[in-house]
């Protein structure tokens, strides 16, 4: 009998960016042994990305100024 491997069970959580100056740049990083840029966003003023946490996303960056809505709260990044 085969057995196929377990993959490993990532909780998808969602994250919600809203651009609060023209320029907001967004990066996803790579989840694994090695960490890397693999996605990126610019958002202008007014504009909203809804990112998700996957087996491959595991951290999202922002530069600029925005505001930053998850399931643990709410924050403000830049300045």
């Amino acid at each position: 009998m085969e057995h196929k491997p377990v993959e490993k069970q990532v909780e998808q959580s969602y994250v919600m960016i809203q651009a609060l100056e023209n320029g907001v740049t967004i990066f996803g990083l790579t989840r694994g042994p090695d960490t890397k840029f693999h996605h990126t966003e610019k958002l202008d003023q007014g504009e909203v990305l809804i990112a998700q946490f996957t087996s491959h996303t595991s951290a999202i960056k922002i530069r600029g100024k925005a505001k930053i809505f998850t399931s643990i709260g709410i924050t403000t990044s830049g300045s």
